[in-house]
């Protein structure tokens, strides 16, 4: 099998195969393609529409060149959203990540700076005062600290330096775009996370668990977030030991009332880390408490095993109450 059969393939739009798409992937990240060659291949893919093998294959061969670290041997969670959703959303999933920790939870929080939300993940950890870890060492240091590390991605993969400059000419989404929240380079054992498009849902799905997550909620929030809302009711796809199911969430059922999609958005970054502040000091306006409930409760249904209306019901005393004294801290 030749980079020829997999082009040809892919422009009858085709899928490739397991073993196809494993080499194509790994001559990908090696650098061993011309940038020619490169676009062809994920111009392809997006034509076709990759698929959660492909999806799987890419995902795989890019952490065979990740700084990989453990975690653990216990549970560890990470909240992440694919982005591109184009909200300008308060920032929840990292929000979420640390009240788990301040709870009790390991968290290893893969993120990057913002994408559709007005902050990302790092500003927010830097605004806290918490270290980007970048090896083992450091995660673990983290971790027994706070119960929580942050892997800033560029860190990590250093392999995505050869297909940067590509994706930037092809100026189009590609099959990179879903994969960030993937790419974990301490491989979680539980995951919550959110796209920004309902058509992601399965593949995102069916992709972590080929890859072998044992437990994961993939969601796609009312109003068109890649996070859960209080705005109507959610898509989410369950991932449990290589299987999938699909369920609709109605937050009226947990008790939640609605709000606008407006209600979660935030102007700026400024907006945003002043809306953290008050978030994990347990004084959240209603909408973006409820929000943040939501999806706590769900990440404490994935860890513990609980039904979802017991686990939003702990989750929301939570965020009603904010950190514990002395834990980490919005400043």
């Amino acid at each position: 099998m030749d980079l020829r059969h997999i082009l040809e393939t892919l422009a009858r739009g085709r899928d490739l195969d397991q073993d196809a798409a494993r080499l194509g992937f790994e001559a990908l990240f090696s650098g061993e393609l011309s940038p020619a060659q490169s676009g062809a291949m994920l111009l392809g893919l997006r034509v076709k529409g990759a698929t959660a093998v492909e999806l799987s294959s890419a995902v795989q061969a890019a952490l065979r060149h990740a700084h990989l670290v453990r975690a653990g041997d216990g549970p560890c969670i990470d909240t992440c959203g694919t982005g591109g959703d184009g909200r300008h959303s308060f920032n929840c999933s990292t929000a979420v990540a640390v009240f788990l920790a301040d709870m009790g939870y390991s968290v290893v929080k893969h993120g990057n700076r913002a994408v559709s939300s007005s902050c990302g993940s790092a500003d927010v950890v830097e605004t806290l005062g918490l270290p980007f870890t970048k090896d083992q060492k450091e995660v673990a240091a983290s971790l027994g600290r706070h119960n929580f590390a942050f892997l800033y991605a560029p860190s990590y993969h250093p392999a995505f330096a050869e297909v940067a400059p590509i994706r930037k000419e092809l100026g189009i989404p590609t099959l990179f775009n879903l994969m960030g929240p993937l790419l974990n380079p301490a491989r979680p054992t539980h995951q919550l996370l959110g796209v920004g498009s309902p058509e992601a849902l399965d593949l995102m799905a069916r992709t972590l668990a080929l890859n072998g997550v044992r437990r994961a909620a993939v969601v796609h929030g009312a109003g068109g977030f890649d996070e859960l809302t209080p705005c109507g009711e959610n898509d989410v796809v369950l991932v449990e030991e290589g299987e999938c199911k699909s369920v609709r969430l109605d937050p009226a059922q947990l008790g939640i009332g609605g709000c606008a999609p407006e209600d979660l958005a935030c102007r700026d970054k400024e907006e945003a880390l002043e809306l953290m502040g008050h978030v994990l000091q347990g004084r959240a306006p209603d909408p973006v408490r409820d929000m943040v409930a939501l999806n706590l409760g769900m990440a404490l249904s994935l860890l513990d095993g609980t039904d979802l209306s017991e686990s939003v019901r702990r989750a929301g005393h939570k965020v009603e109450t904010g950190l514990t004294e002395g834990a980490l801290h919005a400043g």
